[in-house]
């Protein structure tokens, strides 16, 4: 048991401090009892002496005397990172998601804060560190959140394994105004109808199905032809990098009509690849998934920079679809239901844009002419 500790204070320069005996974890991971020093009070009109000053270090103790504070906590903020909430997000996130963690974290925050213990992490020193991101980087105020939520996500962790007692310091902690984040691109009928007639295959048929289906990158990658039966397609799995994995929810695996344009497109790719009944529906020379990337910047991008359009991104032509049923009148759940979202706040807020009105004669119009594009 621990023994109550009142601590010595001294001054030392302007401030004065508190000597104490605390359990520290060393860097092999062993606990070792050391003698530490911490700055409880500046000097001041306030805080004359000595006396004035332990009211202030027996509240700073008190979380020590009491047990509420474990020699685990006395683990720098790097260690904690790299050694308990990397392993844990690894093992439980999506392996974009974990790569998109460990970015955040290499970038951002580690350089700036992995030598402080996390006991000693305060909601004042998210704040200045949030703030200082934002005065040293030039940033969008969604990627601020991001910083902070990763941060939040590092302590609610530690609370949850036993290290960290009381609140979560970033819970309070504000978000820098930031820059003005661009805004995110929807593919009009147009423009779609104007990729497919330019774009040789097996590109068009991948960004018809991007198009038509708004499926994400990485489910698209990783079709099979299993899934396919003409009518509709069964989301099973996504590729990320060389990784395969489930879809991204429960909802994701819901099946995605086929409307009749698109099926002759995937017939007619069908057929170019020999009719095979099973594997992925897109892949490479080699029968593993066909890099997107790749596919994007050797031929899409040369295409349309000769027709004068921009590419904007595969999530594009998922945010294309949601928009494009949208101005059709199309009811929001049933957009959401076509989407596979979790949530219809996700597909109304980052998903249906805000376009110019047009008609039910357009979409009308495209459809004969992607008709009449499709081979027979």
């Amino acid at each position: 048991m621990t023994r109550h500790q009142k601590g010595y204070i001294f001054r030392r320069g302007s401030w004065w401090y508190v000597r104490f005996y605390d359990s520290v974890v060393q860097g092999d991971g062993s606990i070792r009892r050391v003698q530490v020093a911490r700055r409880v009070a500046p000097v001041c009109d306030q805080f004359r002496s000595r006396r004035a000053a332990i009211p202030l270090a027996e509240e700073f103790l008190l979380p020590l005397n009491n047990g509420t504070l474990t020699p685990e906590s006395t683990m720098t903020l790097g260690q904690f990172v790299e050694q308990s909430y990397l392993p844990h997000a690894l093992a439980r996130r999506r392996a974009s998601t974990f790569r998109g963690y460990k970015l955040i974290w290499e970038d951002y925050l580690d350089p700036r804060c992995c030598d402080v213990r996390l006991r000693e992490f305060r909601t004042c020193d998210g704040e200045k560190l949030l703030a200082e991101i934002a005065r040293q980087r030039v940033l969008s105020r969604s990627t601020l959140k991001r910083i902070k939520s990763l941060l939040s996500g590092v302590f609610k962790h530690a609370k949850r394994i036993g290290m960290l007692n009381g609140t979560n310091p970033i819970q309070d902690v504000s978000i820098p105004q930031g820059e003005e984040g661009e805004e995110t691109y929807a593919y009009s009928l147009e423009e779609v109808t104007q990729m497919l007639t330019i774009l040789p295959e097996p590109a068009a048929t991948v960004v018809a199905t991007a198009a038509f289906t708004g499926m994400r990158r990485g489910e698209l990658r990783g079709l099979l032809w299993e899934n396919y039966n003409g009518t509709e397609i069964w989301v099973t799995q996504s590729v990320w990098e060389s990784i395969v994995s489930e879809p991204k929810t429960r909802k994701s695996k819901a099946p995605i009509p086929v409307i009749v344009p698109l099926a002759k497109r995937l017939d007619a790719h069908r057929f170019t690849l020999g009719n095979p009944t099973g594997g992925y529906v897109f892949p490479s020379s080699t029968g593993t998934p066909l890099n997107f990337a790749n596919l994007a910047n050797r031929v899409i991008k040369p295409a349309l920079v000769k027709a004068g359009l921009n590419w904007h991104g595969w999530h594009s032509f998922r945010r294309g679809l949601a928009t494009n049923l949208h101005r059709l009148g199309v009811p929001d759940k049933t957009i959401q239901a076509i989407l596979r979202h979790a949530d219809l706040s996700t597909t109304m807020n980052s998903h249906v844009k805000t376009v110019p009105a047009d008609s039910v004669a357009a979409m009308l119009s495209f459809e004969r002419l992607c008709t009449q594009n499709a081979p027979n």
